[in-house]
């Protein structure tokens, strides 16, 4: 491990609970589900995807997850957002452009493009990688997700997001939501570059 990789490992293995992002209990609650929610939209995806999607949906998931947090994860990224399960099964997006810069309570994540986007942090929560943010339509101004109110559920403009964050290597990543808010069971979000 290079001293700046070790340094930042170091940094993250440090922080103080204070400095992780506080879960909502309906968010905790999706990712206490994380394996059973999962299952059930993958399985419909693959009963009823185009072999085209199958295939995008197989490569986003392979390769094993890695130390969640490296020097090397800063800056931008091409990502494809996957929706798995509910009305239609499985659909697989064009790639839109997203952007990781380090923090000193781990990653902040934003996806820059698409009519759908994402703002929050990525941090390091009970040994994994937690993205914790607010999801949004192009043009509003989402709340931070500290910022959102306790019973806050989602307008369908606005609505809270959780995520689990898997690093396959500085070129490739996936942001994993179970149970989203608005229109699927299981939502991936590959990162590539």
């Amino acid at each position: 491990m290079t001293g700046r990789l070790l340094g930042l490992f170091l940094i993250c293995a440090a922080l103080p609970a204070a400095a992780q992002t506080l879960l909502r209990p309906q968010e905790q609650s999706r990712l206490d589900r994380f394996d059973q929610t999962a299952g059930r939209a993958l399985l419909q995806a693959l009963e009823v995807g185009t072999a085209a999607d199958v295939a995008a949906l197989t490569q986003a998931l392979s390769g094993t997850a890695q130390v969640a947090f490296d020097e090397g994860l800063g800056g931008d990224w091409s990502c494809r957002t996957m929706k798995l399960g509910g009305l239609t099964g499985l659909v697989v997006y064009s790639p839109f452009k997203c952007r990781l810069t380090f923090q000193g309570n781990g990653y902040l994540f934003e996806k820059l493009s698409g009519s759908q986007r994402t703002r929050g942090v990525i941090s390091l929560q009970d040994g994994r990688a937690i993205y914790a943010g607010t999801g949004f339509v192009a043009g509003k101004t989402p709340p931070d997700y500290a910022d959102l109110g306790a019973d806050f559920a989602g307008t369908g403009e606005i609505q809270p997001d959780i995520a689990v964050f898997e690093r396959i290597s500085n070129k490739r990543a996936r942001l994993m939501f179970p149970a989203p808010v608005v229109e699927s069971d299981f939502d991936i979000l590959e990162l590539t570059r």
